[in-house]
């Protein structure tokens, strides 16, 4: 165990002792002040409001005390993975992305989510992202049309020069260090971003006008006149196919997915909740991979090697059979460095489900959530290499059949019964 690992053990089990020091100081404090208040309670009227302040207060203090008594800490070693895991034994990941308003969540910021997670530092033909569109916008599609044009130059520039910012736009906002490389991909990024911006301002309308490739305009046409955020019908296009499209390098690309689920004003939909539904059906049909991970559109990925990391507890012996899943803090950029307005939210994402998986697990946060996905069917797979659960579809997931199949169970009433 490396050096700053012990040194960080030991700081955490200095924090119990002291946390659970404390509970014992103050708990005792607070029944000296009852037993003050059970003595004064006849005597003045405002003792009473007093006692029941005081009460809810000690209540709120003794609830809350649990997470304090058993926090974890917890440290993965990716580069320890590699000697335990061959890379070609990797499992596939099915990335899922929510979006459902292209005014209220810019396409711009999903692109860059998206991009994030396609340019993970993991072996090209496991990754598969799908976009979920619950509004149904031709302005998120055309987004993602673009997106991909990008992620073949995008791609190839992260791993070559070993980039550890994969959001685009956090990257070229915080580099300074300008070479004519950067300079190219900049260019690149600067024309996506333009031509995405440009047709959200001027509307669906400009679509007409920026498409000049059929096959693209093909993929418009199932918005007719009828078509409605609350009432459409399924949508799947497959935008990068790993067995069929190639970066600028002439390597293997990952699958990039746009489904937007048949919505019906007779039947209700579930938000967000119903759109996962809807991805885990879809991804089923199209890639089945056996891990999942939850992104909204504004929580891009700031760490290439995410996926090691979650695989250092998938892959341990010890915990896999019983792992369902594993939750990634979320942290907030645009933030003043002291955070003196509290917005980090460091209870939310750091120090409760830490207090939590000393208890036996942090809980959902709904997004940045690497699940197993036998562990939404039946129970955690032994293995999570290949085996009968991943099936290997002889056909592309472009096929004619593949995209019928996935829009069916993609339909608003495929779960009645």
């Amino acid at each position: 165990m490396e050096e700053s690992s012990l040194h960080s053990l030991k700081i955490m089990h200095g924090r119990k002792f002291f946390n659970r020091v404390f509970a014992v100081i103050y708990a005792f404090a607070i029944i000296v002040l009852f037993y003050y208040h059970v003595l004064t309670l006849t005597r003045a009227p405002l003792s009473i409001v007093m006692f029941i302040s005081d009460f809810i207060l000690a209540l709120l203090w003794f609830t809350s005390q649990s997470f304090f008594m058993n926090p974890i800490t917890r440290q993965q070693f990716p580069k320890n993975l590699e000697i335990l895991v061959d890379k070609k034994d990797f499992p596939a990941i099915d990335i899922f992305i929510c979006t459902a308003d292209p005014f209220k969540e810019p396409p711009l910021t999903t692109v860059n989510t998206a991009l994030s997670v396609l340019a993970y530092d993991y072996p090209m033909e496991k990754l598969s992202v799908y976009i979920s569109d619950d509004g149904g916008s031709k302005l998120i599609l055309f987004a993602l049309m673009e997106a991909a044009k990008f992620a073949r130059s995008w791609i190839p520039y992260c791993r070559e020069n070993k980039i550890e910012q994969r959001c685009p736009e956090e990257y070229f906002r915080k580099n300074h260090t300008i070479t004519s490389q950067f300079q190219i991909i900049q260019n690149l990024y600067e024309d996506m971003r333009m031509s995405i911006e440009d047709v959200v301002e001027r509307g669906d309308e400009y679509l007409e006008e920026c498409i000049s490739d059929p096959q693209k305009h093909e993929a418009f046409s199932k918005w007719t006149k009828g078509f409605t955020p609350k009432d459409h019908p399924a949508i799947i296009q497959v935008l990068l196919e790993r067995d069929k499209d190639k970066d600028v390098k002439g390597f293997s690309i990952p699958n990039l997915i746009y489904v937007s689920r048949e919505k019906s004003t007779t039947s209700p939909h579930h938000f967000k909740a119903g759109a996962l539904n809807a991805l885990l059906r879809v991804s089923k049909v199209m890639t089945n991979a056996p891990l999942i991970l939850t992104l909204d559109c504004d929580m891009y990925s700031n760490d290439p090697q995410t996926p090691q990391r979650v695989l250092c507890y998938f892959c341990d012996p010890s915990i896999r059979c019983k792992l369902g899943y594993v939750q990634f803090p979320q942290r907030y950029h645009g933030l003043n460095e002291d955070d003196m307005y509290g917005g980090d939210n460091v209870r939310t994402f750091r120090v409760s489900p830490s207090g939590l998986d000393g208890l036996g697990g942090p809980d959902n946060c709904g997004t940045g959530c690497f699940y197993n996905r036998q562990a939404l069917f039946d129970s955690p797979l032994s293995s999570l290499g290949h085996s009968e659960h991943s099936h290997i579809h002889n056909m592309t997931i472009s096929s004619v059949s593949i995209v019928e199949l996935a829009c069916h169970v993609a339909s608003s009433n495929y779960e009645h019964n």
